[in-house]
């Protein structure tokens, strides 16, 4: 299947065939993340029912296969920042149109950037 047809959820999982029950799970948390919103790397691990996997939620995502259908840059560390090396983490920021706010923790599992439709 081609990237550009895949439509719903069913469609990354078919996509996804070889990869672990847990890959195919954060692929799909993350596919539903609607345009304009944000989430944490710990917000999908909990939603997967991996709560202590954060960590393991962002390398999934760094080798994201489903890239740009599966929107990876869509999820962000606990504090706002984006993850991985600096100079890849600020590589993202165009295409989210996010900014790191120090000292802040993002209270809810996704946040409204308004004016942002990406």
């Amino acid at each position: 299947m081609k990237l550009e047809d895949i439509k719903t959820e069913k469609d990354v999982r078919n996509c996804l065939e070889g990869y672990s029950e847990f890959e195919k799970a954060v692929y799909v948390e993350t596919f539903r993340i609607p345009k304009g919103k944000v989430t944490t790397y710990g917000r999908i691990a909990k939603a997967i029912g991996k709560p202590g996997a954060s960590r393991a939620v962002a390398n999934t995502l760094h080798n994201n296969p489903l890239f740009p259908v599966v929107p990876c840059w869509r999820v962000v560390k606990n504090d706002g920042a984006f993850g991985g090396p600096k100079d890849a983490a600020a590589g993202r920021s165009p295409l989210s149109g996010l900014r790191r706010f120090p000292n802040t923790k993002l209270a809810n599992t996704i946040i409204i950037l308004r004016g942002y439709t990406a």
